[in-house]
């Protein structure tokens, strides 16, 4: 029997074992349309494929970016949303956070760094990590350390068989969108650890990066262990620096309910 090619247009009653009745058109040839109900379903679920391609992918990236943050790992869970601010001096803390992460666009292009100083377990690193988490989250990378380990990662590179130069150490702590320099005062406050800041605070400087310090020291020890330039690059462009003056959270059982 002769095969003859119908003209375009042509409608007819189809079946979908799924959907029921539906009406199939011929498009070309003697080929017709599939149950539209099935055409919708099938391209939802490659949407929702996609999106969960997407999705993971996403999570994935932001794990690693997480995990090469330099973040310490008892402090990975600590986001803004955690602080508990009881006092007036922890309200405003918590609120220049929030308002630091949440605003961070306009703080890059500022270059707006910020110290936090006060005594050991008042919240600073869990603060700071709230905002290196926020930002994170938002796509920005961030760095945590501390100022002896950012001294001796350039130090170590003067060492014969070094995997990497002083300028690719450098470059790793002056690059990242945030740098969080956590224990400012533990170094030894040298002149080889002050160049060695310098170095690494300047070129960030320059970029318009900001920095965020943490210290247990005050202001005026703080200037004492740091180049006196660092200090004043650092109040540049609305540098603020937070006080934390309440008790210590370490060591406090939660209340009862």
């Amino acid at each position: 029997m002769e095969n003859r090619m119908l003209p375009p247009g042509q409608t007819r009653t189809d079946t979908c074992e799924a959907h029921g009745a539906f009406v199939a058109h011929n498009r070309i040839g003697n080929l017709w349309t599939r149950c539209p109900t099935c055409g919708v379903e099938d391209e939802a679920r490659r949407a929702a494929a996609r999106q969960a391609e997407v999705m993971a992918r996403d999570a994935a990236l932001l794990e690693q970016r997480i995990r090469t943050s330099g973040i310490p790992e008892r402090f990975k869970d600590r986001t803004l949303g955690t602080f508990t601010a009881g006092s007036e001096a922890q309200k405003r803390a918590l609120a220049f956070a929030t308002e630091y992460a949440e605003n961070f666009d306009s703080v890059l292009e500022s270059g707006r760094s910020a110290l936090f100083i006060g005594r050991v377990g008042t919240g600073k690193t869990h603060l700071a990590a709230g905002i290196a988490l926020h930002i994170i989250g938002k796509g920005h990378t961030a760095l945590f350390t501390t100022a002896l380990r950012a001294v001796r990662r350039v130090k170590d590179t003067w060492r014969r068989g070094s995997d990497e130069t002083e300028g690719e150490a450098i470059s790793a702590l002056a690059h990242p969108s945030l740098l969080v320099l956590d224990e400012v005062g533990v170094q030894f406050g040298s002149d080889t650890e002050k160049m060695v800041l310098f170095d690494v605070f300047n070129g960030r400087y320059e970029r318009r990066l900001p920095t965020l310090l943490l210290s247990n020291l005050d202001i005026e020890s703080v200037k004492a262990c740091l180049d006196e330039r660092v200090f004043d690059r650092l109040r540049e462009d609305g540098g603020q620096v937070v006080v934390f003056d309440w008790e210590s959270h370490r060591g406090q059982k939660s209340p009862k309910p």
